[in-house]
């Protein structure tokens, strides 16, 4: 077994190999850049080396400059995680000529299976299903339309080269058709360097079913079941579990064999994931799964795999790599109850998903057997440099309703201040009445997303609570103060404040009146409500809200606190009274950068009319692309941007004024 490896990543990948290999016995190196140098994976590493500046494009996919640090601590391999330089054949080729091992499949598997075309025209040769499509190499726009017309609407336009759903459209009209390819092709180029696009039918109520292989030196291929995955938004995987609910043995056979099949026509060694969609219109039947694509690495998620197999795939990757035949035959495989994972990002539902930036204020997560694979830490930074994933939940049990139940619990015990995230989405995802029942399929989050996203309104009982926290009862008393039992006492009267908050753009005012101490009456309409604090902890306290009991914590937030109580949280912002900006901005007249990034199409010209809704500015920020609509009718009045600048959170990029009457 090698003795020490160098991990080509960083975030919670890098942090879950290291695990596996300090349980071996294997030393493990890092790297970093400027942006991660006080990250999770360098700290948890043996030894770490810096490889760049904070863009990906300068440190972790500068193949040359990792290579020379895996050479230079004498590493003798290189684990590539997933994403980045993972399924780059030209960099698995330049590991193996430095004498070093690349724990991953040989460069001619990784281009087998690189560009969806070629690999669906292999896979049609070795017996495989393949979905409808064209998947040649004509790339003039108005062919690729045409061939979209005779395969017929709905279409999907997918990225030839690599995943993660960059550079996919889906086009339910031909006259939607040339935008979409439009934008398809620059978020394949910027995420790939490729532009080259597929066409291929798209399934109406389809399920995303892959299938987890392994292949060894020795030409032993395995498969280790299927996972789940189709609650997707944007084409990316949001929660997974396995195995996947309604899945017959005879189905299960069939997939597996066909996965075995592909990953056999390429020779391939190593962890690898056969992708399928399946049309379940009319149930789940061996004749009606397509194959999409392979991908030739470990996959984000993983670890429902490994939850009900009992296998360790990192440490069966390590092995494979170092030429040792696979553990287990086929037949010693088997299943083992039901898991779940679910991706918490960093991101706002409730504005389309937007990706957040900013410091972890608070994090914490249930402290129980859930496992929880996260690759940063209270009190780190999210960057606008790479993806906003905050951590991996993942749960098993005997049984899918008490796996799921494990699952909605977890998350409702997990808490993040300082950054919007995805927790309640997920939550309430978790209690969808279709995936409930186990009828998933990769539209139902578009479908359910209004009542998934809707912000919560804050009851009586969170109302009150922040009322009072915002003035400092939170705050021990100092020990000793004679003037202690007085509480809020003033020398004129009942002490009493107007409070404001504000919670999803709603201003809330409360009068509070301080009546002894840690005793307090907040008038909320027509009514006044009692409240009583007591149990003070770190950061929280319990409660006593109109006779109710409730334990509640205050996390700090850039402007304002997170409230958690009674299961949820609630993001209050607290205007500054001396800042009128917020009262008197017209914020209509101006379009704002909503996170730092990269103009990548500028729409519009200065006096050209807009209507509400129309897109103004394209950017790129965190590997997505951003729209910005128009948010009413106008004329353009400036643009203070142009395509390539890059911007800070907050930069006005353009304004509008009413039309003249």
């Amino acid at each position: 077994m090698f003795s020490k490896i160098l991990i080509a990543n960083r975030g919670e990948i890098a942090c879950r190999i290291i695990r596996t290999a300090r349980r071996l016995g294997i030393r493990t190196v890092a790297v970093y850049s400027d942006a991660d140098a006080g990250a999770l994976h360098v700290e948890l590493a043996d030894e770490a080396f810096r490889i760049g500046a904070a863009s990906a494009s300068e440190s972790y996919l500068s193949a040359e400059r990792i290579l020379a640090a895996a050479l230079r601590s004498g590493a003798q391999a290189i684990h590539p995680g997933y994403g980045f330089l993972s399924e780059n054949a030209e960099f698995a080729e330049s590991v193996e000529a430095a004498g070093l091992a690349f724990i991953g499949p040989s460069a001619a598997a990784i281009r087998a299976m690189g560009l969806k075309d070629a690999a669906k025209a292999l896979m049609e040769q070795s017996g495989v299903p393949v979905v409808p499509g064209y998947h040649g190499d004509n790339q003039d726009a108005a062919f690729l339309a045409e061939q979209a017309a005779g395969i017929g609407f709905p279409v999907l336009i997918k990225a030839r080269a690599g995943g993660g759903g960059k550079g996919m459209r889906r086009v339910d009209q031909p006259e939607d058709f040339g935008p979409a390819l439009d934008a398809a092709r620059r978020e394949a180029e910027a995420a790939f360097g490729d532009g080259a696009v597929l066409i291929e039918k798209y399934l109406q109520r389809p399920r995303h079913i892959e299938i987890q292989v392994f292949g060894d030196s020795h030409g032993n291929v395995v498969h280790l079941f299927e996972r789940d995955c189709s609650l997707q938004r944007r084409h990316q995987k949001v929660i997974e579990e396995a195995p996947a609910p309604g899945m017959t043995a005879e189905m299960r056979e069939a997939m597996g064999e066909a996965a075995v099949r592909a990953a056999q026509a390429i020779g391939y060694q190593g962890a690898g994931t056969v992708e399928f969609i399946v049309d379940v219109t009319s149930g789940l039947w061996p004749d009606k799964f397509f194959f999409m694509e392979m991908n030739t690495r470990l996959q984000v998620e993983h670890p429902v795999t490994e939850a009900i197999t009992g296998i360790d795939l990192v440490e069966w990757q390590l092995r494979v790599a170092n030429g040792e035949p696979l553990p287990l035959k086929q037949s010693e495989l088997s299943i083992d109850g039901w898991a779940f994972e679910a991706r918490v990002y960093a991101e706002d539902p409730a504005r389309g998903f937007l990706p957040s930036t900013g410091t972890l204020s608070h994090l914490s997560f249930p402290n129980d057997d859930t496992r929880i694979d996260a690759g940063v830490r209270q009190g780190d930074r999210i960057s606008p440099y790479y993806d906003p994933m905050i951590a991996k939940l993942v749960v098993h049990a005997p049984i899918r309703a008490a796996a799921l139940a494990r699952l909605t619990a977890a998350l409702g015990n997990s808490h993040i201040g300082g950054v919007a995230n995805n927790l309640d989405f997920l939550a309430r995802l978790s209690r969808q009445p279709d995936f409930l029942s186990g009828y998933p399929d990769t539209g139902l989050i578009d479908r359910e997303v209004d009542g998934l996203t809707t912000v919560k309104v804050p009851g009586e009982t969170a109302l009150t609570l922040a009322a009072v926290l915002s003035l400092g009862a939170l705050r021990s008393p100092p020990p000793g103060d004679p003037w202690v039992s007085l509480g809020h006492w003033q020398h004129w009267g009942q002490p009493t404040r107007i409070v404001t908050v504000d919670h999803a753009g709603e201003r809330h005012a409360l009068r509070v009146a301080a009546r002894g101490l840690d005793l307090f009456a907040v008038h909320i309409g027509n009514r006044v409500v009692p409240v009583r604090i007591f149990g003070r902890f770190d950061g929280g306290c319990h409660a006593e809200v109109d006779g109710r009991q409730s334990r509640m914590q205050r996390i700090e937030t850039p402007h304002g606190f997170t409230l958690l109580v009674g299961g949820s949280a609630y993001d209050f912002h607290v205007p500054d009274s001396l800042d009128g900006e917020a009262e008197s901005a017209a914020g209509t007249d101006r379009l704002v950068a909503p996170m730092p990034g990269l103009v990548k199409l500028v729409r519009v010209r200065e006096g050209d009319h807009v209507s509400k809704g129309d897109a103004l500015i394209v950017m790129e920020a965190m590997k997505m692309e951003l729209t910005l609509p128009a948010s009413r009718d106008g004329l353009v009045e400036s643009l203070f941007v142009a395509e390539g600048d890059q911007t800070a959170e907050g930069t006005v990029l353009l304004s509008l004024k009413p039309e003249e009457a």
